[in-house]
């Protein structure tokens, strides 16, 4: 199961993507040998073609704007403390740059809290549509080639 929850906020971003954590789970629910459990810690950087997000507002009016279009949304929950996390970034910014008919999104779990990191989140029209637990660079790719239309 993914469960998606802030630690900050008693907001559930389950409720907010639309999907049960059941449905979630079975949306590319493959787990890796190269996932981070959940911890606090502070992170903050970008590539200029990826947001981040730092405050639950910001990424809700984000997350409510993006309802109205079919743009691909490929969200990716982060800590600076996660080694695969940080073999995944350079992978991520270049994913940004390569597919600029999607947006990319960083939400740093020190806002909003995810079981396994990195955790991608690939959604369309509020609605998710896949996922990828892990640092797993070909299925976020295929993933991400697949939903971009």
């Amino acid at each position: 199961k993914t469960k998606i929850t802030s630690s900050h906020h008693s907001l559930q971003i389950n409720l907010i993507f639309s999907n049960s954590p059941k449905e979630i789970s079975k949306m590319g629910a493959n787990s890796s040998s190269m996932e981070c459990p959940p911890r606090t810690s502070s992170a903050k950087s970008a590539s200029s073609h990826i947001l981040s997000f730092h405050s639950t507002a910001k990424w809700k009016a984000h997350f409510d704007a993006s309802k109205e279009t079919n743009k691909l949304m490929v969200v990716e929950f982060t800590a600076t403390w996660c080694g695969p996390c940080k073999f995944m970034d350079p992978i991520f910014q270049d994913f940004a740059a390569k597919y600029i008919k999607v947006d990319f999104i960083k939400i740093d779990v020190d806002v909003l809290m995810v079981q396994a990191m990195p955790t991608f989140i690939l959604m369309k029209k509020g609605k998710i549509v896949d996922k990828v637990v892990g640092a797993k660079k070909e299925d976020l790719e295929k993933l991400i080639e697949k939903h971009q239309n």
